[in-house]
């Protein structure tokens, strides 16, 4: 071994005992390799070369512009939950009767809230969309219905920001929404009727429940790994049992709220699978931009050539929740998506469409969105050693590689609603596992968001959710 082979291995192994030791915390930025090099009278490139060794072991990692950060502390690394197939249903209790009771007093000042799944305010570009509504009031924008297909400019914007993920597609081929659920709503109406099976990731979102409910759908629940989502043989397997699915609704890209990301290739035999079988698939890709690595992931919908994969997303969960616009590249079932809309919304709010059109079109989203990632990717490095600090040992959590939550599963023993309504009483909302399930399958589990930036109140929240599982 030459010998600054061996200096780099040295500062290597000293660098890995102190983040071992915790002296260099998860989400703390190291030395730069200039300062790190004067202080240890080295060569920057045995410094490069050290950091490397590191970051190949996935201690740090490296963030444009900014420099190298801690990710894990070595031999603390949880195991993640399992991936558990629903096997019973809710029982005394409707799934509507257990999100009421979790969300009706989410407006309480003094209720540390760990179970919304959105960017706190501090996290949204606030003067400047502030500056585009004014642009879009100074235009008279708003006053008039919007065309039923959407605001021309903003269609125009989100088929370029398409690009980003692989979709070579017009404004001809967007429909503006009300928000993400709008889209996959009138996208369900396009491709069932009342009665049909829809196939779903389970966990999932409970929104989509209650709205294939309202829509007189069945769900069909797979169980989802929490690193890489649905697999093509477990999609398979449910479609050779279940030949009344007649359609299929994934989010791909950062689930809720397993976090998982499912590898391209699987996406590519999903489309494939569900083209053979005729079987349109609806994706929602509400999270895709807020990825953590260096590039955007693919989503179905860039595997789809025959128009198959109806695809939605949103601006909620990356600018603005409040403002309600989504969209959907419906394919083949465009006309049937707008015919819907028409029936029950007629036109999308015009004066926020304008406002995101030019807002988009000023460049800010581009930028909102890689400041927007590294704050969700320091939220998520500081939850996640505040959950190995204070959290029982045997209390397994998700590594999402993207959007804002994270998904817990807690000792056998526990029950989370039992949980959620200890913590309500100490001041802390977190969403139980019961309410991701029609089938009862997570009782011990536990979805938290961290959404709001890392601070004092967040820390003793997470201190105190700690004691009371460790009471339970």
């Amino acid at each position: 071994m030459a010998h600054s082979d061996f200096l780099y291995l040295q500062i290597a192994d000293r660098i890995e005992d102190l983040i071992e030791k915790e002296t260099w915390q998860i989400g703390q930025r190291l030395p730069s390799v200039r300062r790190l090099s004067q202080e240890q009278q080295v060569s920057m490139s045995t410094v490069f070369q050290a950091y490397y060794h590191l970051e190949s072991k996935g201690l740090i990692e490296a963030r444009p512009k900014s420099g190298y950060y801690v990710t894990e502390h070595p031999g603390r690394e949880r195991s993640l939950p399992a991936a558990k197939a629903p096997d019973r249903p809710l029982e005394e209790r409707t799934l509507g009767e257990l999100i009421s009771e979790v969300y009706r007093d989410l407006g309480r000042e003094e209720l540390v809230s760990l179970s919304v799944s959105a960017p706190a305010p501090s996290l949204l570009p606030l003067a400047k969309l502030r500056k585009s509504v004014q642009h879009a009031l100074s235009n008279d924008a708003g006053v008039v219905y919007a065309p039923l297909q959407g605001v021309r400019s903003l269609r125009q914007q989100l088929a370029r920001l398409a690009f980003n993920w692989g979709g070579v597609y017009g404004e001809e081929d967007i429909v503006v929404t009300a928000g993400c659920m709008e889209a996959l709503a009138m996208c369900l109406k396009a491709v069932t009727v009342p009665g049909d099976a829809v196939a779903i990731e389970s966990p999932t979102y409970f929104g989509i429940f209650q709205m294939l409910e309202g829509l007189g759908l069945k769900s069909i629940e797979m169980p989802t790994r929490p690193e890489s989502g649905i697999d093509p043989v477990a999609l398979q397997q449910t479609l050779d049992r279940y030949p009344s699915v007649r359609a299929c609704l994934l989010i791909p890209n950062f689930n809720n709220p397993l976090g998982s990301r499912m590898p391209d290739d699987h996406k590519r035999q999903i489309v494939e699978l569900l083209a053979r079988r005729n079987v349109p698939l609806i994706e929602d890709d509400i999270y895709g931009e807020l990825y953590f690595g260096k590039e955007r992931p693919r989503t179905c919908k860039s595997f789809d050539h025959n128009g198959q994969v109806l695809y939605c997303s949103s601006l909620s969960k990356s600018l603005a929740p409040g403002y309600r616009i989504g969209w959907a590249i419906p394919g083949k079932w465009t006309d049937k998506v707008l015919e819907n809309k028409f029936m029950h919304t007629v036109s999308t709010n015009t004066l926020l469409q304008e406002a995101c059109a030019h807002f988009l079109m000023n460049g800010r989203y581009a930028l909102h969105l890689r400041r927007l990632r590294k704050e969700l990717h320091l939220n998520y490095l500081r939850y996640l050693q505040a959950i190995q600090e204070f959290f029982p040992p045997e209390v397994r959590v998700s590594r999402p590689a993207g959007g804002f939550v994270l998904w817990l599963e807690l000792p056998p023993r526990t029950d989370a609603f039992v949980l959620f309504r200890k913590a309500k009483d100490a001041g802390i909302s977190i969403a139980p596992g019961q309410l991701f399930s029609k089938q009862g399958a997570y009782p011990n589990f536990i979805r938290l968001s961290f959404g709001a930036p890392w601070d004092n109140k967040i820390e003793r929240a997470l201190r105190k959710l700690g004691d009371l599982l460790r009471s339970s």
